[in-house]
């Protein structure tokens, strides 16, 4: 009866959220409300002094922008923290940003979506720093788990559910049943790895450098896994390696598969791995309800297609695939009894690491 007293007076007094932490985009899901933040994973920190000067959309705006004593840095790396005070900073931040304005006195109760397969390590910093950002309660859900809830798969059933997650720093392929992942693979090759790609073949064939930006615009663009009718071009400007002066090109739609080629090919194979593990029953529900497609990689251009091709299985990019994980942690807030086995151990209950 005071258990649940309390907890309606922390739902009246704090925020639900849930996190999608991803290497490229964090997004943010208030109970109640659906998802009001999505944002770069980019802090732009001050040297001199040591204090954050900017998050999300203006702190990716300085990337290759900054002066020297102002740093534009990403504090995940493939899915993991390499920075645990900048992530601090940046969770910190989120959480202040959706509670600016209400009367909020409690810290927030926190679903945060991490890849598949983390360590224990890695799954306490993220729990650690989520908590030391004013969050009274965290957990931890994998971003596949999250993905199929958001997608509404029916994961609690004995049902073989398939998910492939192209984030941004890694690639998350799982079959799901009965509340768990039975097989999984996280490939550190995602939409990052995409744009160096890109730079690196603009470096080798045209001699010209490229920063992120423009690769990921050429990406968005002109980027696909296979042939269409049409060919598609677009203009890169860069710095020319041989004289150091700006240069252009023009780069077409055959450059750009050329350069995605070998990690298109990975995330092929590591599918590949996954369904020849799977158990028999569950690859027959695989072959008859497909396989879902989430995550900013889902839209490049004809990935659906190859993967179906290779397969011979049903493909489907999610709607809104973007938002596929944090639409799921939202529906864990929402009813976290019935989601509670899908969640990581809690860092309390996890064994003690010598």
């Amino acid at each position: 009866m005071f258990k649940d007293q309390l907890e309606r007076l922390y739902h009246l007094f704090s925020h639900d959220l849930g996190i999608d932490l991803g290497t490229a985009n964090t997004l943010v899901y208030v109970r109640g409300q659906g998802i009001v933040i999505n944002e770069p994973s980019v802090v732009a920190i001050n040297q001199k002094t040591g204090t954050v000067v900017a998050v999300g959309n203006q702190a990716k705006a300085m990337l290759g922008r900054t002066p020297q004593h102002i740093n534009a840095i990403r504090p995940l790396i493939e899915g993991v923290i390499s920075d645990f005070e900048v992530t601090e900073e940046m969770i910190a931040y989120l959480i202040n940003k959706v509670q600016q304005g209400s009367h909020r006195f409690v810290g927030p109760r926190v679903v945060v979506g991490v890849p598949s397969g983390v360590t224990n390590v890695e799954s306490r910093a993220v729990r650690d720093a989520t908590r030391n950002s004013g969050a009274r309660e965290v957990h931890i859900v994998e971003q596949p788990m999250a993905a199929a809830i958001g997608i509404r798969l029916p994961i609690k059933e004995p049902i073989g559910s398939m998910v492939i997650d192209i984030g941004g720093g890694t690639t998350d392929i799982a079959v799901i049943s009965l509340g768990g992942i039975v097989r999984s693979k996280n490939l550190k090759i995602a939409g990052d790895h995409f744009n160096n790609d890109i730079i690196a073949y603009i470096r080798n064939e045209f001699k010209i450098l490229i920063g992120e930006k423009t690769a990921e615009h050429v990406k968005i663009s002109i980027g696909s896994a296979m042939p269409f009718g049409s060919s598609l071009e677009t203009v890169v400007k860069g710095r020319d390696l041989v004289t150091g002066l700006p240069r252009e090109v023009i780069i077409t739609d055959a450059d750009v598969r050329e350069a995605l080629a070998q990690s298109v090919d990975s995330i092929v194979e590591a599918t590949r791995e996954v369904l020849e593990t799977t158990p028999p029953e569950l690859i027959s529900d695989v072959m008859q309800r497909g396989i879902h497609l989430v995550g900013g990689g889902a839209l490049l251009k004809g990935i659906a297609p190859l993967l179906e091709q290779s397969f011979r299985i049903p493909i489907y990019v999610a709607d809104d695939p973007l938002t596929a994980v944090a639409r799921g942690a939202g529906i864990i807030l929402e009813d976290m009894e019935r989601f509670k086995e899908t969640l990581i151990q809690h860092e309390e209950d996890l064994p003690f690491q010598k």
